[in-house]
């Protein structure tokens, strides 16, 4: 669930807590999900809406995951290049799919042209933007008129009993494995992260005031994940 900017944490910090991280970072995120974020990162790229010979930007791309998503649906004759700005991260996600495009780069400045992509997709990332508009802009900024930005991130249920389990989880839970991971400050900056980000209704307005249009989102997990899309407006 890599970062591309810090929460309330120095973007320093941030950028050497995942790189800490990197070598159990798939383990923990398939622990921590009973491996269900693969579907979770599937149903992102569904929503994406890119077919074969479409260019695709997985921003806060981490170990590359979602990023090998796209590409397949891509293929043959598109293109994926995943963002992130941990090379550690980086260092993973290009082998773990070395035809696949890694770079060095911070959501809230992407190196790349206005239009230049047809989506661009966040898993677990965008909740780490120092300035949540700045980045969603941004991604809005490099995708052509029409094309789509997919945000995949963690919420917080408001109704018991789940909100029961997921304060369980994650202000128990997910700490002892941090603990067990060897880094506690890592994953005790997760849940609070998770809990500053906004709810699905927040977030659609955040992409809706950053100017997408036809923001809707879909809630799983029994609500703990949602997964947004909205359009770039057609001029």
């Amino acid at each position: 669930m890599a970062a591309s900017s810090g929460g309330t944490l120095p973007e320093e910090q941030v950028r050497a807590m995942f790189d800490r991280i990197a070598r159990v970072y798939d383990l923990m995120n398939s622990v921590m999900t009973v491996g269900l974020h693969h579907r979770w990162r599937e149903r992102a790229a569904d929503l994406a809406e890119v077919g074969a010979g479409d260019r695709a930007l997985d921003v806060a791309s981490g170990t590359g995951d979602l990023a090998i998503v796209l590409s397949r649906r891509v293929a043959p004759g598109g293109e994926v290049v995943g963002s992130d700005f941990s090379e550690r991260m980086l260092e993973l996600a290009r082998a773990k799919a070395p035809r696949i495009a890694f770079e060095h780069g911070n959501a809230l400045e992407l190196p790349y042209d206005d239009d230049s992509f047809d989506a661009a997709t966040v898993g677990f990332g965008a909740r780490n933007f120092s300035d949540l508009a700045r980045g969603l802009a941004e991604m809005a900024r490099v995708v052509r008129p029409g094309g789509r930005v997919v945000v995949l991130e963690i919420t917080t249920p408001a109704k018991p009993p789940l909100s029961w389990f997921f304060r369980a989880w994650f202000d128990r839970l997910v700490p002892f494995l941090g603990r067990m991971a060897g880094d506690p400050e890592a994953y005790s900056y997760l849940p609070s992260s998770v809990r500053r980000f906004p709810d699905a209704r927040g977030l659609a307005a955040a992409m809706t005031a950053v100017g997408l249009v036809n923001v809707r989102w879909i809630l799983t997990a029994g609500g703990i994940i949602a997964i947004h899309a909205g359009e770039v407006e057609a001029e």
